[in-house]
């Protein structure tokens, strides 16, 4: 009786241990998932206030132009591209170069002082600055839970089941080695 038991209760533990993994794993999964998706909510605000920073900006602007229409068109590619998961590089790559550009709005803007006595682009580009820190913080949220991911899929016995699962670990949300450097305002004042 004891040995049935006995024999009964290592199956069923070890069935109870391989499903806590394997939901540990899905969750993770959805974590990043989720996590992804609140950053592009942040981006979709960005990208929604871009237009009118720009059409404020365009009045007072006239030799940045191309800056401009750079902007224009990245925020459009950018729109197109769904919240799926497997446009994460793409959509990272987007974001770069339109927080690259808009950072050489701001500092075009210093050459035009009815611009930035404006109030209504004063307030635009305050909204602005909020956004690109809910974004930041929508950034730190995804790398954590990219992080806790990267963790279970590499760390045994959750790499086995992550294998057999076909999950696999992301990568960080980080910036562009160019990015790293410190920016030279005289460059865009050119």
């Amino acid at each position: 009786m004891l040995d049935t038991s006995i024999i009964l209760i290592i199956p069923g533990a070890i069935c109870i241990w391989g499903y806590s993994v394997y939901v540990s794993l899905i969750q993770k999964r959805n974590k990043v998932q989720e996590a992804f998706s609140s950053i592009d909510v942040q981006l979709k605000k960005r990208y929604d206030l871009i237009p009118n920073i720009l059409t404020i900006a365009q009045k007072f602007m006239e030799h940045e132009r191309g800056l401009l229409e750079d902007i224009t068109k990245l925020r459009g590619e950018a729109m197109k591209l769904s919240a799926e998961f497997g446009n994460i590089d793409r959509k990272i790559a987007l974001d770069s170069q339109i927080a690259q550009k808009m950072g050489q709005i701001i500092v075009a803007a210093e050459n035009y002082p009815q611009l930035k006595s404006d109030q209504t682009m004063v307030t635009a580009m305050q909204t602005y600055n909020e956004v690109e820190e809910h974004i930041s913080a929508a950034r730190r949220f995804y790398n954590s839970a990219a992080n806790e991911l990267k963790n279970a899929v590499e760390i045994f016995p959750s790499s086995f089941f992550a294998r057999m699962l076909n999950i696999k670990a992301v990568d960080f949300f980080k910036i562009e080695e160019k990015e790293r450097q410190p920016i030279n305002a005289a460059e865009f004042l050119k």
